[in-house]
C-alpha cells in the first residue's frame, strides 16, 4: 500500500486526501504545517483505512462526529477493477454502503491495507479518502496512570465527567488495566486548547499519581506519545459494549471485572487485561448523515472496549470464551441500572470476530446485502476475510 500514502490539502475546499496506506500519525504530521487537523485515530499506530471505514471515535468527536462522518469522497477499485470517486452525490447507496466497518481496534497497534478486513471489502477496495479539515492549534493531554489503591477515587471522577461534562473540547479515555498482578487505571486527558477550563480536570489532577506527563503540546506528539503497542506479537481479542452513560454502578462492574478475569487469566498465560472506558458526549451523532453505522442516530452511544492478550494458542478458547462473558455481564449491569441498550449496535471496530451483522448494522443489514449483489453480484470479494453480507 506504499504507493496510497499522500496527505494533499487542499486550503480552498478545507479537506485533504488522505491514502489509505498510512497510519495517522503521519497524517497528522503532514497536516501541522497547515494549522489543521482531521478527525482521526487517538493513538499511535493506527491504519487511516480500518479506523475510518469502521466508523472512528476520535478526541475531536465530540466536536464533529464520527470520522466516517468527515468523509466527502472515496476512491474506490470496484470488483470489476473500475477505479471511482464515491461522493454522496455521485453514488448515495454506495457512499452509504462503504460507511460500513473493518475488525480493528482503534486503541490497538495494527496497520492494515485498504483491502479491509470488513465491510468494506464487499464492495471493493478503498485506496483514497477524502476528509473536511478543521482549524488545529496546540492541545492540553497526557497520560496519568493510578495505582490500585486510587481507583476508587478515580473512578467517582470518571463517573462524574461523564455525567456533568459538557465541554465538546474535553474527553478522556480510562483504562482499568490487570498487570503483573493487579489491577491500575491509565488516563488518558484530552482539552482542544492549550489550558482547559478549571473545573474539567481539577479531581483526576488532585488524586495521588504514579505518572503525570499531562502538559500543552502538539496534537500530533500527543497522539504519538500515547503508546499502544505493549502486547505487540502476542494473540488478543476485543469485544465491546455499547453504554449511554458510565454511572458509578457500572464502573463498579467494569473494575470488578477487570480483577476477575485478571487474576483468572494469568494463570493461562493472560498478559494484559483491559477495560477501556470511553464517554462521549450525547449530541455525537448529530454531526453526520445516514450510514451503516451507526443504523440508527437517535439515540447517542459511548462504546466500551474489552481487551484481552495472552501468549499461548492453546488458550485461545479459553479467552474467546471469556471476554463474549465479561461483555454480557457488563451489558447486563447496564440494563439492570435502566439503560436502553438491549438491541443498539455494537461498534465495529470493537466487535469480536463472531459478530453478527444484525448487532453491527441493525435495520441496515438488508440494504447493505441488497447493495452487496448489485456491487459484487459474483462475490469476487467474498476471498477477503471479515465480516460478509
Amino acid at each position: 500500500m506504499e504507493p496510497f500514502s499522500e496527505v494533499i490539502y487542499d486550503a480552498a475546499t478545507q479537506t485533504a486526501v488522505i491514502g489509505a496506506g498510512l497510519i495517522w500519525d503521519d497524517v497528522y504530521a503532514a497536516l501541522a504545517p497547515h494549522g489543521v487537523n482531521v478527525v482521526g485515530g487517538r493513538v499511535t499506530g493506527v491504519g487511516v483505512a480500518g479506523f475510518t471505514l469502521g466508523g472512528g471515535y476520535s478526541w475531536l468527536t465530540n466536536q464533529y462526529g464520527l470520522t466516517i462522518d468527515n468523509v466527502v469522497a472515496f476512491e474506490l477499485v470496484k470488483p470489476t477493477g473500475d477505479i471511482v470517486n464515491v461522493t454522496e452525490s455521485s453514488d448515495p447507496d454506495l457512499f452509504f454502503g462503504l460507511k460500513v466497518n473493518s475488525l480493528f481496534n482503534d486503541l490497538i497497534l495494527g496497520f492494515l491495507p485498504s483491502l479491509i478486513k470488513g465491510g468494506i471489502n464487499n464492495f471493493g477496495i478503498v485506496t483514497r479518502f477524502t476528509l473536511k479539515t478543521f482549524p488545529q492549534g496546540q492541545v492540553w493531554a497526557g497520560s496519568i496512570t493510578y495505582t490500585f489503591d486510587r481507583i476508587p477515587s478515580v473512578t467517582a471522577e470518571v463517573a462524574k465527567f461523564s455525567s456533568t461534562v459538557t465541554d465538546p473540547k474535553a474527553a478522556i479515555i480510562a483504562t482499568y488495566n490487570f498487570l503483573l498482578g493487579q489491577p491500575g487505571i491509565v488516563l488518558l486527558v484530552f482539552y482542544d486548547d492549550p489550558v482547559p477550563p478549571a473545573g474539567i480536570f481539577d479531581g483526576f489532577l488532585a488524586i495521588p499519581h504514579l505518572t503525570n506527563d499531562v502538559s500543552t503540546r502538539d496534537f500530533a506528539s500527543f497522539v504519538s506519545g500515547s503508546l499502544s503497542n505493549a502486547t505487540s506479537g502476542e494473540r488478543a481479542i476485543f469485544h465491546s459494549v455499547s453504554v449511554t452513560q458510565y454511572t458509578p454502578t457500572l464502573l463498579d462492574a467494569i473494575y470488578n471485572e477487570t480483577v476477575f478475569w485478571g487474576s483468572r487469566l494469568s494463570l493461562l498465560s493472560g498478559t494484559f487485561i483491559s477495560y477501556d472506558v470511553e464517554p462521549f458526549l450525547s449530541t455525537i451523532f448529530s454531526h453526520g448523515s445516514q450510514s451503516a453505522y451507526p443504523p440508527s442516530r437517535n439515540q447517542s452511544l459511548s462504546p466500551f472496549n474489552i481487551y484481552f492478550a495472552w501468549t499461548a494458542s492453546l488458550s485461545d478458547d479459553e479467552f474467546h470464551d471469556a471476554v463474549r462473558q465479561s461483555a454480557a455481564q457488563i451489558k447486563a449491569v447496564a440494563i439492570t441500572e435502566g439503560q436502553d441498550v438491549s438491541n443498539v449496535a455494537i461498534y465495529p471496530n470493537y466487535a469480536i470476530f463472531d459478530t453478527s451483522l444484525e448487532d453491527l448494522y441493525g435495520s441496515n443489514v438488508p440494504r447493505l446485502k441488497a447493495l452487496k449483489m448489485s456491487v459484487d453480484p459474483t462475490n469476487v470479494m467474498g476471498l477477503a476475510g471479515g465480516f460478509k453480507l
